[in-house]
């Protein structure tokens, strides 16, 4: 095996669990499973992933050490058409804040913010 890609587990900051749940859900049309935390000091809802494929697997998180917002780390969820989803964005309760743009070679990209206020982006190579 090859050395890894550079990130390999990202959390994403919630105020509302509940809620960002029903947006990522609404929006990705997946489903969020609950996984433990073993300090006892978070609630998470995990993205489907296998750690031994393409990607970075992850979750939302509610956390009394981080709080969501815009200007921090940007996550790109990967999907066949970033259209798709864009068009539901709104209807979940989120915001578009770029449309879908292209970015050459490596396909498109539309800006969003979830209902928490973090910045989230979606890409697909269509």
């Amino acid at each position: 095996m090859g050395k890894p890609n550079a990130i390999g587990w990202f959390d994403l900051y919630v105020d509302d669990i509940e809620r960002a749940t029903h947006f990522y859900e609404a929006v990705l049309q997946v489903r969020l499973e609950p996984i433990g935390d073993p300090t006892g000091e978070t609630t998470m809802r995990s993205f489907s992933g296998d750690m031994g494929a393409y990607g970075a697997a992850g979750a939302l998180v509610k956390s009394p050490h981080a709080r969501p917002g815009l200007g921090g780390t940007m996550v790109y969820f990967s999907v066949n058409d970033c259209a798709v989803e864009q068009a539901r964005v709104a209807a979940a309760g989120g915001q578009v804040l770029r449309p879908k743009f292209s970015i050459g070679q490596f396909g498109w990209v539309t800006m969003c913010m979830d209902t928490e206020g973090n910045a989230f982006g979606l890409n697909s190579m269509q």
